[in-house]
């Protein structure tokens, strides 16, 4: 990791390499977390299963808050 011909100082590649770690964003909840290898069927049936259900439907003018985002 060079630039411009710099040495990159140690301690901020060992930051950017721990700062880069899936369980550094969760941990911080920036993220909805991480889903387990051998969960990943029952989590994907889950959002199937809700996506198809086709009975939460929001009328417009039924909620008094605006988008949530991370």
């Amino acid at each position: 990791m060079e630039t411009v011909g710099q040495k990159v100082d140690p301690q901020l590649k060992a930051r950017i390499d721990s700062e880069s770690d899936a369980t550094y964003s969760s941990a911080r909840l920036w993220d909805d977390g991480i889903i387990p290898p051998q969960h990943t069927r029952r989590y994907l049936g889950l959002g199937l299963n809700a996506a198809m259900g086709g009975r939460n439907q929001v009328k417009p003018g039924d909620t008094k808050y605006g988008v949530f985002r991370m």
